[in-house]
């Protein structure tokens, strides 16, 4: 039987226009790329993207099941101010989800894998020392989900980006207090403990590094910043 001929074509995204801009938006969101409060358009988000508004109205209706954005009456979306006792409660789930995640996936974690976990690691401290906080929030994303998306459980993963939606924008404040230098930041940053556990393949310390890294992000936030009453 002859073989299947190759013509060196690359393959289609097939990936639905709609599902991109979604994808994009809860990645801003999850990086740190909206701030609380902020007010989100379609019309702006559509021009910004490419794109007709169709798709951003979309993504904001998904958004909204989520608690990632809140509707507005002039039909915009708003992202939402929550307050402290409620971001205390969602760092709670965070240490509870992110420190298994982060446990299973150092028993699974390959050469490769750990390459690239190094990598973002080192460019999340770059980011820090060069005192850019939208770059030093990409790059924390960018680490942490290097290492979660490695946990064998889509399911843990979808909790943790649902709630890393809901915090994502309040982690911005994680610069107040450092403002004369942000690399000062890195006092309360532990990637590269959750590194060197993960390297030694020892999930337990790995989760206890991850919890206390957002641990004490949480606690600096609340010290600094200042929560209104929730708005729901």
């Amino acid at each position: 039987m002859a073989g299947r001929a190759h013509f060196g074509l690359s393959a289609i995204d097939t990936v639905p226009l709609h599902e991109k801009v979604y994808l994009e938006l809860v990645r801003a969101l999850m990086s740190g790329q909206f701030t609380p409060g902020q007010k989100l358009t379609s019309r702006k988000l559509a021009k910004e993207l490419g794109t007709s508004d169709m798709p951003v109205r979309s993504a904001f209706m998904r958004l909204q099941a989520l608690r990632a954005l809140s509707p507005m009456p002039s039909g915009s979306v708003e992202v939402p101010v929550i307050s402290a006792d409620r971001f205390s409660q969602l760092t709670a789930v965070r240490t509870i989800l992110e420190g298994s995640a982060t446990e299973l996936a150092t028993t699974r974690v390959n050469g490769n894998n750990l390459r690239t976990i190094r990598r973002h690691s080192t460019e999340l401290t770059l980011a820090a020392r060069a005192g850019d906080i939208g770059d030093y929030l990409r790059k924390n994303y960018a680490f942490k989900f290097s290492i979660y998306r490695h946990c064998g459980n889509e399911q843990m993963i979808f909790l943790i980006e649902t709630v890393w939606m809901q915090v994502g924008p309040f982690l911005r404040n994680l610069a107040m207090g450092f403002e004369d230098d942000l690399s000062s930041i890195l006092d309360i940053d532990y990637h590269e403990e959750v590194v060197a556990a993960i390297e030694a393949q020892d999930g337990a310390r790995a989760r206890a590094a991850i919890v206390r890294d957002i641990d004490e992000g949480a606690a600096h936030i609340l010290r600094q910043a200042s929560f209104p009453g929730a708005r729901r």
